[in-house]
């Protein structure tokens, strides 16, 4: 008896685009494993770059300027999201499932003026799908990608939008020129409800620390400071929050005591927790000159 064997044709390999383009572009990455947060115990804060602050008569070349946006820093490590103090994020499957297992670093975002929805959706521990829905997540930088910031971003151009992530995007950049053109981009973008701007350094590596390659431009100026006490409010305060002592990371301290809602005078921030303010100029002994409360910041002490 003779058998006659046919040869089965293999199955054709059907790749998905998000896979073809990080075969295209993989060239473009580090060989280095992801950042996993979890191996890095507990809440320590990922390895990000941070922004010092823009001042007039700064050099503008080689910078690229986008919106800064108003809302949540939020770390991709090619797994996992997490916050800037290195909380996970809660949020919903379909909304990391279609992210590259690249690391990513954005900012998640609910648009101009919604800072607040931004920050509950984000750390609620039970997500919400109709307020996930309203988050974006808008990429400003590859932390993995190989070569200065103006090459990480043509690679960061070329990897998104995402057809299946339309909720991911790459914040536009545009060049920087002078300080004239700056000063009247910052002031469009603050009419229309932004927060402000930042400036990146084409030339620059990605540096998991404060840097001058990576500056803020705000209309005011803001830092940080640990709460230490509440001070008992008087007059139509009486009998809520009056004012925050705040201590600096110099260890000078000093009394917030404006630009707190009603909601966040009942409910003040938990001393220890790290807050936002903002002032014009300083003191003599370095105290800040007409500070105000911003918010609580979304990380761990700086």
């Amino acid at each position: 008896m003779s058998f006659s064997i046919r040869a089965r044709r293999a199955a054709p390999v059907v790749l998905s685009r998000r896979a073809l383009v990080l075969a295209a572009f993989g060239a473009a990455f580090a060989l280095s494993r992801p950042v996993d947060a979890a191996a890095r115990g507990g809440a320590k804060a990922p390895p990000l770059m941070l922004a010092e602050v823009y001042r007039r008569g700064m050099p503008l070349d080689d910078y690229w300027v986008s919106e800064k946006y108003d809302g949540v820093r939020g770390y991709w490590d090619g797994k996992k999201l997490w916050t800037r103090g290195g909380e996970p994020v809660a949020a919903p499957a379909w909304f990391t499932a279609p992210l590259p297992p690249i690391p990513m670093d954005g900012e998640l975002w609910a648009g101009r003026g919604r800072f607040a929805h931004t920050v509950s959706t984000v750390r609620s521990q039970t997500p919400v799908d109709a307020a996930w829905r309203e988050i974006r997540f808008m990429v400003f930088d590859l932390p993995a990608a190989r070569g200065d910031f103006t090459a990480r971003l043509s690679t960061l151009r070329k990897l998104l939008p995402i057809p299946d992530a339309t909720w991911l995007f790459a914040v536009p950049q545009e060049r920087a020129t002078t300080h004239e053109a700056l000063q009247a981009l910052l002031d469009k973008t603050v009419r229309m409800g932004g927060e402000g701007l930042m400036l990146h350094r084409g030339a620059s590596a990605y540096q998991p620390d404060r840097s001058a390659a990576l500056l803020k431009v705000k209309p005011f100026e803001d830092a940080d400071a640990r709460v230490v006490a509440h001070v008992g409010g008087r007059g139509k305060h009486a009998g809520r929050l009056g004012a925050l002592m705040v201590e600096m990371p110099d260890g000078k301290r000093f009394k917030l005591g404006t630009g707190f809602s009603d909601a966040e005078r009942e409910n003040p921030p938990a001393i220890g927790t790290w807050v936002s303010y903002r002032y014009n100029g300083t003191n003599p002994s370095g105290l800040p000159r007409f500070a105000r409360f911003l918010r609580v910041r979304d990380a761990i002490a700086p």
